[in-house]
Formats: C-alpha cells, structure tokens, sequence
C-alpha cells in the first residue's frame, strides 16, 4: 500500500509546486527596470495598448538585463519578462 501511497503523494507535490510557480505573479522590477518603484513616470499616449515596450541595461553586479513589458488599456507597464543575458560577443 506504501507503495502506491507515496508515489502519488510526491507527484501531487510537484504539481502543486508547478501551479505555484506558474501563479502569473511575474518577474520583479529591480533597480533600472522602467517599473522599478512604482509605476512608469511617463504615459505611452501614442502606443495602442498591447504594444511591447523593450529596456535594457546593467544590473549593480554588471550584467546586462534585458526586459518586455506591454502596454496595459490604462496606460501602464506590466514587465512580462526579466532575463539577463551575455554581453560578449562571439
């Protein structure tokens, strides 16, 4: 019976670790991000909502991070995405 028991036990584990991950929280704004403190202090009026909004700058340890934010119908910025990314290239 222990058999089947904890087997199911640790899978019901990692799936409830899973939908957590995946909750829609998103990445968190960092010092350069464009939300970073509160909102954008500029309005994009001129973007349709949707548009992608892209930055890019160095972290405090000197990495390059680059983000993707969309325009929300209010106006605001939801980063979408984070990801730090090699400088060098090839």
């Amino acid at each position: 019976m222990f058999k089947v028991i904890v087997p199911v036990f640790t899978a019901a584990a990692i799936l409830v670790a899973c939908s957590a991950a995946d909750s829609g929280a998103g990445p968190t704004p960092i010092p350069g991000s464009l939300t970073y403190g509160g909102p954008a202090r500029s309005k994009l009026t001129k973007s349709p909502p949707g548009s992608y909004v892209y930055n890019s700058f160095y972290n405090s340890s000197g990495q390059k991070v680059q983000e993707t934010y969309i325009l929300q119908p209010d106006r605001t910025l939801k980063l979408t995405r984070q990801e730090v990314v090699s400088d060098f290239v090839y």
